[in-house]
């Protein structure tokens, strides 16, 4: 097929040009005297993205999941209680994983379509009165409902509970997307990953840990190795790794760190919600549809998760898109599965590409026989697009 391959799903995002060039290097030694400075120019670039003075960065070779992991395994003890609201595919497998790794969880069952349900938070902290909870766990943006939770309003719930748990963000598809502030909301550890806002291939596993979760590491009991926080912070602190790094994935995170610098973070945000405001635009006011997130206060700047009309099956218009315009859509997960798809608008994206995203779903409905009116979701976005302009907040 002529032209390329659009990606539009939340995750992994466009690389940019400049970052793939960044990529393309020889093998070196990486115990070399020179590459340390490598590493240190990724990890302190990784702090203003943060918003941490005082947290630590740390790049694992792998994936979020493994940071998922590594928050869990360092700074808990076996058995030890965590609790998670589960309101999406991603908030559900964290939860998963905790259990499958020997902690006790306690799970705040949310319909999906909504976010963190802060009272209810509140209450389970309160009537906590032996602090047997040991971290609270927090999905940012749920990825799978295109859903974003309020964590500073979190923080204050914990605040008012007078709860000394530790705080787990997930913020994969929120961060360098969506404002995040590890030191003001007293993040313990946050949980991200290269492929979505870092704008890099998929590979990194990108975290963020406080000196309170670091001092939880050295007493936790939890077998860990390869994920050893401890390890990590010794070598990085000269820019090295304990264990052989991805080489190029740390020179195009040095490039993409610049990039977001050049822009601004603050506008990296502004665009990011006007992008969204666009993708909503399309959705509710020129396709008449329903979004999953079931309030203006969850919606996210980073995925639309688009609801299908009853009868229909979102994934023949996934199917459609790909095989007909060569555009890539997001799937609907587990119990959205078939009811939803997802337009991811993050990363490496502007204007252009976000109507292209919007104009390849719009004729992949129509094809499967939704009911939409040719050219109206395109409209809709291209209006707000040219009265609204990407401003700093």
């Amino acid at each position: 097929m002529a032209g390329r391959n659009f990606l539009f799903v939340p995750g992994p995002t466009n690389v940019p040009d400049r970052v793939l060039r960044a990529m393309v290097v020889s093998q070196e030694d990486h115990r070399s005297p020179k590459f340390g400075a490598l590493g240190l120019a990724c990890i302190e670039g990784l702090k203003p993205v943060f918003k941490t003075t005082t947290g630590t960065p740390i790049l694992f070779p792998a994936s979020g999941t493994a940071c998922w992991e590594a928050a869990l395994t360092n700074c808990l003890n076996p058995g030890d209680k965590v609790l998670i609201a589960r309101f999406g595919q991603f908030s559900h497998l964290w939860a998963d994983m905790a259990a499958r790794l020997g902690y006790e969880v306690e799970i705040i069952e949310t319909e999906w379509g909504e976010g963190a349900p802060l009272e209810r938070y509140h209450a389970a902290l309160e009537a906590d009165t032996g602090h047997r909870i040991k971290a609270v766990l927090a999905t940012q943006n749920e990825t799978a409902t295109g859903v974003t939770s309020d964590i500073g309003a979190l923080r204050k719930v914990m605040d008012a509970a007078r709860h000394p748990a530790l705080l787990f963000v997930d913020a994969v598809s929120a961060l360098a997307s969506i404002d995040f502030r590890m030191d003001e909301w007293g993040v313990d550890v946050c949980v991200s990953g290269s492929q979505k806002g870092l704008m890099l291939p998929a590979g990194l596993g990108v975290t963020c840990v406080s000196q309170k979760a670091l001092e939880a590491a050295k007493t936790s009991k939890s077998p860990r190795c390869y994920f050893d926080y401890g390890d990590m912070v010794r070598a990085n602190a000269t820019g090295y790794f304990p264990y052989t790094p991805s080489i190029p994935m740390l020179y195009g995170l040095r490039e993409a760190l610049a990039i977001l610098a050049e822009e601004g973070i603050e506008n990296v945000f502004a665009r990011h919600a006007y992008l969204g405001g666009a993708v909503r635009a399309a959705v509710l006011d020129g396709w008449k549809l329903k979004l999953c997130a079931k309030q203006p206060q969850w919606y996210s700047d980073t995925v639309s998760a688009i609801v299908v009309p009853e009868g229909f099956d979102a994934a023949k218009v996934i199917a459609r898109a790909y095989s007909r315009y060569n555009v890539s859509l997001g799937a609907g997960l587990s119990k959205v599965a078939g009811k939803v798809f997802r337009i991811g608008h993050l990363g490496d994206n502007n204007e252009v590409m976000v109507l292209a995203s919007v104009a390849a779903a719009e004729m992949a409905m129509i094809d499967v026989g939704i009911p939409v009116t040719p050219g109206s979701g395109v409209a809709a976005a291209g209006h707000f697009l040219r009265v609204n302009t990407p401003e700093a907040r």
